[in-house]
């Protein structure tokens, strides 16, 4: 039977819970080699690349001199490169170079890791299964905020 909660109530339980679980994620290095804003700057070109710095710091609610300098700090190691934007060639674009494709897959895979075996380790299948067909709907709520 499903109960009926408020959209209150669940916004809070939420909230604590992916707060708790995000704050853990960032606690547990797993490539050393980059820095946290470097890895969140990766993630988001993954997502969203090719863009602007100031783009990024948007999408990532950050300033854009932060953005600017983690972007800097990404393209002197080679995970990233400025390219003119064709549309407007004032405008540098960021994309990922083949070694910051890799880097970033290397982190993912690694996080997913350490996801795999605490869900084999600490939850049941059924509870996996819960969580497998809650996974959308979390998406969806990250996309609605």
């Amino acid at each position: 039977m499903i109960m009926a909660t408020s959209p209150d109530r669940v916004a809070r339980e939420l909230q604590a819970s992916l707060g708790l679980l995000f704050r853990r994620l960032r606690q547990v290095r797993v490539v050393a080699e980059l820095s946290q804003p470097e890895s969140t700057a990766l993630a988001s070109l993954v997502r969203n690349a090719p863009a602007t710095s100031a783009d990024l710091a948007r999408v990532e609610a950050i300033s854009a001199q932060s953005m600017h300098a983690t972007i800097t700090a990404l393209e002197r190691r080679g995970f990233v490169r400025r390219i003119a934007d064709a549309a407007d060639g004032r405008r540098m674009l960021i994309e990922l170079t083949d070694a910051g494709r890799a880097m970033a897959g290397r982190k993912r895979d690694a996080r997913a890791e350490q996801f795999a075996t605490a869900l084999g380790e600490h939850f049941t299948a059924e509870e996996r299964a819960t969580l497998h067909a809650a996974a959308p709907l979390l998406e969806r709520l990250a996309k609605a905020l």
